[in-house]
């Protein structure tokens, strides 16, 4: 963990060889993350862990050039942001009709069966967590980190610099106020 932050800060200080360094260590960890994150999507999903991983690296390596993140903390959470992002941008490219956002699943050996909810929960979640972060920006980092990043608890404190008591009372808030954000925009439709 320490090597990490070690690399990180001489990233920021211009050292070429500390990049090939940092990759190694953090890609099982990313991996892993991903892994966890994609085991809540439906089957059949077309995003595979080791790709959702890749693009964070190019979206957190490519966008600006030279990165500054200065602790693993910082790291973790630019890629929970990134990996979050890229998951609400692929369930958006679902739901264009272009890529069969208004087609339905026919399974061969049932009913027809129409496949949109998990797209639009993701969504509706990503809008009200937009929504959140402008009254509870620390409460909808714990979010992003939990339900995006599959981060404990505890490793959740930890990248944010705050106690574990804390973030759990952060989480719980922050489910309470989801719930019942979506619970109002589901039982509207």
């Amino acid at each position: 963990m320490n090597d990490v932050t070690r690399i990180l800060q001489a990233i920021n200080k211009g050292d070429p060889r500390a990049a090939n360094e940092l990759i190694p260590l953090v890609y099982d960890e990313l991996r892993k993350l991903a892994a966890a994150r994609l085991a809540h999507e439906k089957p059949g999903q077309t995003l595979s862990a080791t790709a959702l991983v890749h693009e964070v690296f190019i979206r957190l390596t490519g966008e600006s050039g030279s990165p500054d993140w200065n602790s693993r903390g910082h790291f973790f959470g630019a890629a929970a942001e990134a990996m979050r992002r890229i998951l609400i941008e692929n369930a958006r490219r679902k739901q264009r009709v272009k890529h069969g956002g208004e087609a339905r699943r026919i399974e061969l050996d049932s009913d027809i069966a129409v496949d949109h909810g998990q797209a639009d929960e993701l969504l509706a979640l990503d809008e009200a967590l937009d929504q959140f972060a402008t009254e509870e920006p620390v409460a909808s980092q714990v979010v992003k980190l939990r339900y995006f990043a599959g981060l404990t608890i505890e490793e959740t404190a930890e990248v944010l610099s705050i106690s574990v008591r804390t973030a759990n009372r952060h989480w719980a808030y922050a489910k309470a106020w989801l719930y019942d954000r979506l619970r109002k925009d589901f039982s509207v439709s």
